[in-house]
Parts: C-alpha cells; sequence; structure tokens
C-alpha cells in the first residue's frame, strides 16, 4: 500500500480520528468559554510553562494516529481494533463527564478561582483526576484502533512525565487555594 491508497479499514479511522479532532475543538470552545467566566472572577492560572507541551503532544498523539498506521502499512486487528475503541469511547465519555460535572470551573488550563468549594461530585467522588485517566486511556487506546503501537507508547511515555509535572502543579495550586485539599481530600476521591 502506497502512502496515498487507502485501505478500507482506513477510512472509518480517520473519519473517527477527524470526530476526535473535532472534539478537541469542542473542548478547547469550551475551555476558552470557562477561561472568560474563572478570570472575570479573579482566578490565577498556575502551571503556564507547561501549558504548550500539553498541547503539543496532544497535537502530536492525533497526528501520529493518522500517519504511523499510513506510512507503516499498519492492519487493522479486528482483536486489538476493537477493545481499543471501546476504550477510546469511554475515556470521551468519562471526559465529558469530567467536564460536565466540573461546569465553568472545567479547564485545560490549570486555573483556581478563590473561594470555590472542591467538587466531589460525578467521577470526582470516586477518582482525584478522572480526567487524566481519561488521558491516559484515550492516548494508548485511540492510535491501537489502527494498531499504531509506536504512537501509542511514545505518547504513554511522554504523556506519563507531562502528567507528573501537571498533577504537582494542579494539586499544589488546590492546596494553595484550598489549604485544607491535601488533607480533606483521599488520595482517590476528590478534585477541584
Amino acid at each position: 500500500m502506497s502512502a496515498l491508497t487507502l485501505t478500507p479499514s482506513m477510512e472509518p479511522y480517520l473519519l473517527f480520528i477527524g470526530l476526535v479532532a473535532a472534539e478537541r475543538l469542542a473542548e478547547l470552545a469550551t475551555a476558552r468559554r470557562n477561561t472568560r467566566w474563572s478570570l472575570s472572577r479573579g482566578a490565577t492560572e498556575h502551571g503556564r510553562g507547561h501549558y504548550p507541551a500539553m498541547v503539543a503532544l496532544h497535537t502530536a498523539l492525533l497526528l501520529g494516529c493518522v500517519v504511523e498506521p499510513l506510512v507503516a502499512d499498519r492492519p487493522f486487528l479486528p482483536a486489538l481494533g476493537w477493545p481499543a475503541l471501546a476504550l477510546a469511547l469511554a475515556a470521551q465519555g468519562l471526559r465529558w463527564w469530567c467536564i460536565a460535572t466540573l461546569g465553568p470551573h472545567w479547564n485545560t488550563r490549570v486555573l483556581v478561582v478563590p473561594g470555590l468549594p472542591l467538587v466531589a461530585a460525578g467521577p470526582y467522588r470516586l477518582l482525584r483526576h478522572p480526567n487524566y485517566a481519561a488521558v491516559v486511556v484515550e492516548g494508548a487506546a485511540l492510535p491501537l484502533v489502527h494498531t499504531a503501537w509506536v504512537t501509542a507508547a511514545a505518547f504513554t511515555l511522554l504523556n506519563l512525565l507531562l502528567l507528573g509535572v501537571r498533577i504537582r502543579c494542579e494539586e499544589d495550586a488546590l492546596a494553595h487555594a484550598a489549604p485544607v485539599y491535601r488533607s480533606a481530600v483521599p488520595a482517590e476521591g476528590r478534585a477541584r
């Protein structure tokens, strides 16, 4: 197969990746609206330095999902592809559950509005950082839908390093805004 010839399985996969990209644009629109809401209420932003790396990594994930199967002639393997698709869809559901639960508090940036209570509803009653769980699952599963294992492995490794920075930043920001955060919130429990 040349890079210009699509196999029958690539066409629906590319459509799916396109839908995920459109979903990302919807997330960014939501984040922009929520940023305006937060800033109008005195929010402070934390972790600005790592944000461009996060945007670049997530963009590279989507590009890798397209490029690797085409260039490396990766096949669709049903035993891998269908479970990976189910996991990718489940991750999308979890992400939008987080967005719906946090409402205007949800953002792609770390913004803390002073005086707001911590959110302990929805997925935040089960996990401290459920949105990041969705990112981890999706980052591994999305490329594996069409056997893009190099993209899955590279994103997973780089994302875990970046999430280490991101979660520390968020934890510090929340602890600074609400000093009871670290002591009042179990390791797997509530988030902002």
